[in-house]
This record gives structure tokens, C-alpha cells and sequence, in this order.
């Protein structure tokens, strides 16, 4: 590592592998997302994933959780940004739609693009890849909310 890397890593913040993240285009969050530098992109939990219009106007609408635990959900529509090949943590590839919107973590925001898909079956609602966080944060794998708060529980409505 050369003193020029160090000074880099100095003005980078330090985030756990689990931090509460919010989508303000969305209206969504908090939501306790898993920082996975082993991942590429970025990748949100969404039900009732649909592509509308053609060409350039092409839009995708779907559903997601307003509060990370909450059963309440909000229909979005956003442009689509991408249609994207993306292979799962199970070894499956998927063709994933993928919008492009800010995320908050811990107070700075950033612009990501994220693909939409059934994460049901997995720990965290959104994981966020390493394209997300690259040159913004550096990870301590053996914490978690280290720029965040771990949300409450909320009961469902």
C-alpha cells in the first residue's frame, strides 16, 4: 500500500457489513441492508415487478417496503434504467431490471443502480455491492451499524 492509498483510506468512512440504508426517491427505509464487497452490484427486494412503455420511455413499476420489517408496502415507478444480466448468490442468472436512484448510508448520498428481485429468502431486504460504495467507504466485516442505527421492530399493520 503507498502513503498516497493510506491518505485515501483516511477520508473514506468506515461502515459495518450491516447498515440501515433509505431510498428518499422511493420514500423507503429504513432498511437494513448487507454490504457485501464480494457482489458487484446492488440489489433491493421488491414483489410485482413490472416493465412498461417502449424504447427510451420504458418504466418499471413495483412494490417495496416503506420501513425495513414493515408489511406495509409502496407502489413505485421509475425509469428503467437497464435490463441486466445478474447471476444469484445460488449460481441461477436472472434477467433483472434496474433502476438508478440515490441511497442513503450513514448521512452521505449516493447514486446507485439497483437491480429489483425476490430476496424474500434472504436475511436482508437490499444488499449493496461494492459499484455502490467504491471510493465512498471501507467495510469492517466484523461489525455492523457502525453509521446507522439498527431499526426497531415494527409491528404489522
Amino acid at each position: 500500500m503507498t502513503h498516497e492509498d493510506s491518505d485515501r483510506d483516511e477520508e473514506r468512512t468506515l461502515i459495518g457489513w450491516q447498515e440501515t440504508v433509505s431510498l428518499p426517491e422511493l420514500g423507503a427505509g429504513p432498511i437494513v441492508a448487507k454490504i457485501d464487497t464480494g457482489a458487484r452490484s446492488a440489489a433491493l427486494h421488491a414483489d410485482d415487478i413490472r416493465i412498461t412503455g417502449r424504447g427510451k420511455r420504458m418504466k418499471v413499476r413495483f412494490k417495496v417496503q416503506r420501513r425495513g420489517s414493515s408489511s406495509r408496502r409502496i407502489e413505485c415507478e421509475m425509469p428503467l434504467h437497464d435490463l441486466r444480466r445478474v447471476k444469484s448468490s445460488n449460481g441461477q442468472i436472472e434477467l433483472r431490471a434496474v433502476i438508478a436512484t440515490p441511497v442513503e448510508i450513514g448521512g452521505q448520498l449516493l447514486e446507485a443502480e439497483i437491480t429489483l428481485t425476490q430476496r424474500s429468502d434472504m436475511g436482508a431486504a437490499m444488499l449493496i455491492g461494492r459499484s455502490s460504495i467504491k471510493g465512498n467507504f471501507l467495510v469492517d466485516p466484523s461489525r455492523t451499524f457502525l453509521r446507522s442505527r439498527r431499526p426497531r421492530k415494527t409491528k404489522p399493520r
